[in-house]
């Protein structure tokens, strides 16, 4: 579905809205005029032409304006954790509901080296090293609209070890330096466990060598994943028994390529697109490989490993690894491919707000920064549109039964045949829009 672009008459619309959201969001503020500086930054990422600094914000000839914007931005000790769990509560019960929660990666490039986070880092995203912070979004996605919650900012090995430069960007004691996709799993973990959230699938990308600690993390909270992985990762399938060989591993570009007599035809719509799209989907029971640093091995946890193929291709190109075992191919791979919808919805609505452009040093001002970006994010889509009645019930399904997903059941396991399937064989065919 394509994003409407705004018209410019819905600047008193959106103006609107962010004084909703200043009145249900910004409690947990104690004083007044720090609610009314959120909402003169937030009128600013919204209205400003150009980059979002503040300096852009307060305009020209309006030092006093900068002055308090700075001190409200980088160094007024206001948590921000309240008004974003605030601002993901009232998505739940305003916007359409989410179906997952969508990790998002997001580079800054930077040409100094004082911005808080900021190094010298290879970047799979980039597939080259930069100089650059690295940030990962969690967005509350549908396939209609997606909002970005929740923030992470990682911070390399000197910004946590080095306590001088630890001190000017005032990084909290507790902060280390992790990987992108471990601190994703930290702050996905918090949110499910004290947010009070209605549990969703998270989806996102995972390296090979994150993925048995993300795995872990996540059983250990009944968490349900839809994880992309590489192709070259191996996966073990197969089990102990008379007429279950194995374990065996594989590469898993190889085991789904062996099961392609089994793939089904999906019909959908891309993310932003009128036109539809084939994809061809199989799937194998496997076994999450255990963390290295366990002291005591853990039973084998029983996951779906999916492959997608493009319609011309003769080898399937995308991964996914689930512990749902519950719901179609189908729909698992709509929830893997909300991802383009989120980003989608950067490209549109975050970075046009802001969401890269702050350019102060301090670790608490970054993340106010993003804070006001993610409320402006929700306040340019929201006041767009038409306004739900009172009393709008929100989600109707309870948290219970969407926290704990069923286990993967188990299912014959794959092994690789000795030459590939005959041709002529017809897949099943589904219809998803």
């Amino acid at each position: 579905m394509a994003r409407v672009v705004l018209p410019e008459d819905s600047t008193a619309e959106i103006s609107e809205m962010i004084d909703v959201l200043i009145s249900l969001l910004f409690e947990s503020l104690p004083r007044r005029d720090q609610r009314n500086w959120a909402r003169v930054y937030l009128n600013g990422l919204v209205r400003t032409a150009g980059k979002k600094t503040i300096r852009n914000i307060a305009g020209t000839g309006a030092s006093s304006v900068e002055q308090s914007l700075q001190q409200f931005i980088s160094k007024s000790p206001w948590d921000w954790t309240p008004v974003r769990r605030s601002l993901a509560q009232h998505l739940e019960r305003t916007a359409q509901r989410p179906l997952a929660w969508v990790l998002q990666p997001m580079v800054i490039e930077k040409a100094g080296d004082r911005s808080v986070g900021v190094g010298r880092q290879f970047v799979p995203q980039l597939g080259r090293t930069a100089n650059c912070q690295q940030a990962s979004g969690i967005w509350l996605a549908s396939s209609e609209a997606s909002f970005p919650v929740e923030w992470t900012l990682t911070l390399p090995g000197p910004w946590t070890s080095e306590l001088l430069r630890r001190r000017r960007a005032g990084i909290p004691d507790t902060a280390r330096s992790l990987t992108p996709a471990q601190d994703a799993v930290h702050a996905v973990q918090r949110m499910a466990a004290t947010w009070q959230l209605q549990r969703r699938p998270v989806v996102m990308e995972v390296a090979n060598s994150d993925l048995p600690q993300s795995i872990e993390s996540f059983t250990l909270q009944d968490i349900p994943f839809v994880f992309k992985v590489d192709g070259s990762l191996p996966v073990s399938f197969g089990g102990a028994g008379r007429h279950k060989p194995g374990p065996h591993t594989a590469p898993a570009r190889e085991l789904i390529d062996s099961l392609r007599s089994q793939r089904r035809v999906v019909e959908w719509t891309r993310h932003g697109r009128a036109e539809g799209a084939v994809t061809l989907l199989t799937s194998a029971s496997i076994f999450a490989t255990p963390c290295e640093d366990r002291p005591v091995p853990a039973p084998p946890t029983p996951l779906m490993l999916v492959g997608a193929w493009t319609e011309a291709a003769l080898l399937p190109s995308e991964f996914w690894i689930t512990n749902i075992g519950d719901r179609p191919l189908a729909q698992l791979f709509l929830l893997a491919k909300l991802t383009d919808r989120v980003s989608l919805d950067f490209a549109e609505t975050c970075e046009p707000v802001g969401i890269r452009d702050f350019e102060g040093r301090s670790f608490r001002g970054w993340h106010h920064h993003a804070t006001l970006a993610s409320v402006a994010h929700a306040a340019k889509l929201l006041g767009a549109r038409p306004k739900l009645p009172d009393g709008y019930p929100g989600p109707t399904r309870s948290a219970a039964a969407t926290a704990r997903p069923p286990a993967v059941r188990p299912a014959t396991p794959a092994v690789l045949p000795p030459r590939p399937h005959v041709p002529g064989q017809t897949p099943r065919r589904e219809y998803i829009r």
